[in-house]
């Protein structure tokens, strides 16, 4: 199975793409960030994002792909940007027929590295040694990401969890 999972941002937008073979085997495919100047009006943010997440699914062929689920920040015009990049990356991701599944950040932390609370760098740290690759390979932009695809891999390929993983949004 190989799942692409994403953490949404209108500036960086963090991917990582996992085969996942059994619950406690993962390769770690690429990971990386879609990054957009800030000098760049919403909507170009928009396109190039649409465009990053249609060239991942065209080199990696993902079986389905988690994202995270949004949250209600203090600021209403944050959320609404966020809605706006979630909405570009979920339009591409159907355009391709990919199922999506949506997760809490401290539900793939968990997860994928057992401490909800973890930061970006503990996540890189515990996936660098469990992936088997350099953490100056993992990009902290991707942490939550790669998190995220991991998380996906835990439940789906485990019967008796794969009720949590809810339907595909």
């Amino acid at each position: 199975m190989i799942i692409l999972g994403i953490d949404p941002a209108i500036r960086t937008t963090g991917y990582g793409v996992i085969r996942a073979d059994n619950p406690a085997s993962f390769t770690i495919l690429d990971c990386g960030v879609i990054a957009n100047s800030a000098r760049l009006p919403h909507t170009e943010c928009l396109r190039r994002l649409a465009g990053g997440i249609r060239e991942l699914v065209d080199s990696f062929h993902p079986d389905c792909a988690s994202i995270e689920e949004p949250f209600l920040g203090k600021n209403a015009s944050t959320a609404i940007i966020l809605g706006m990049a979630r909405g570009a990356i979920l339009t591409a991701l159907a355009e391709r027929q990919i199922p999506v599944y949506a997760y809490s950040p401290r539900s793939a932390k968990r997860s994928a590295v057992g401490n909800g609370g973890a930061t970006k760098e503990q996540v890189a740290r515990i996936m660098a040694v469990e992936l088997g690759i350099e953490i100056e390979q993992i990009p902290l932009d991707s942490t939550d990401a790669i998190a995220l695809a991991v998380c996906h891999a835990q439940l789906a390929l485990r019967p008796a969890l794969a009720e949590k993983m809810g339907k595909p949004l």
